[in-house]
């Protein structure tokens, strides 16, 4: 069910037990070889895919575009809210679902950069209704599940997301190759090991000069049908638990 399709009546008489889905994303610089709704079009691509299956008990509300990309305005091509102004976004739209009657309110995110503040705002709110045990309020970025497509394809090279990389490029040129320009001939850019265990902060233009992270010139069509198969087939089997859940336990 489409959240912009459906009467606001009919919304109400849902609103209790039916699971209300946030897809956020981006618009922001992907390198030299990328649109800039790289983001926006792979998390709507997967979302469009996951309604085919659990579109009858999920309410999915449009994508919103507009994140966190304040570490890619260095290479324009960057549309941003700053961190705060995210956190205000997210809390806000917490709210209005609460308002009316939303008891599971999941955010899908598409960037890497809103990560943590959807993390802080599904905080702040459960601080917020701290009152209430029948709410449910859930963030999860959809390469996070754990699927390693390198088991289904051994010739892809990456382990993790990078950013405008083997990934998102095979992705883009599954849903959209004509907005795919030269790749073949970019050279990789290590993830890099930023002090870990620890937590260094960053922006793009200090890990990276050509604005991508990864190894876009191993992309491939096929690689990308595999990796949004695979995304697609975890997001839907979480919004199935989700579905699922009783109301009050804290297993999912």
């Amino acid at each position: 069910m489409k959240f912009v399709e459906m009467t606001a009546p009919k919304l109400r008489a849902l609103a209790h037990e039916t699971p209300i889905v946030f897809p956020v994303a981006a618009i922001e610089q992907h390198g030299p070889h990328l649109p800039v709704w790289t983001d926006s079009l792979i998390l709507n691509s997967i979302i469009e895919r996951a309604q085919e299956s659990v579109g009858d008990h999920v309410i999915f509300a449009p994508l919103l575009w507009l994140g966190n990309s304040h570490h890619h305005l260095d290479f324009g091509g960057t549309l941003s809210a700053s961190p705060r102004t995210y956190l205000d976004i997210i809390n806000d739209l917490i709210d209005n679902a609460v308002a009316q009657g939303f008891r599971r309110i999941v955010f899908i995110n598409g960037h890497g950069g809103n990560d943590v503040p959807l993390k802080q705002a599904t905080f702040e709110a459960r601080m917020r209704y701290s009152s209430r045990h029948d709410l449910l309020l859930l963030m999860q970025t959809y390469w996070g599940f754990g699927v390693e497509p390198w088991g289904s394809k051994p010739d892809i090279v990456q382990r993790e997301m990078g950013h405008a990389c083997e990934w998102e490029t095979s992705m883009v040129l599954a849903i959209r190759p004509d907005l795919v320009g030269d790749y073949s001939t970019l050279h990789p850019v290590a993830p890099g090991n930023p002090f870990r265990p620890g937590v260094r902060a960053w922006k793009t233009a200090d890990r990276s000069q050509p604005g991508y992270i990864g190894s876009p010139h191993a992309a491939s069509e096929a690689k990308g049908h595999l990796l949004l198969s695979l995304f697609t087939a975890a997001l839907v089997d979480w919004l199935r638990r989700v579905v699922a859940w009783d109301g009050l336990s804290w297993d999912g």
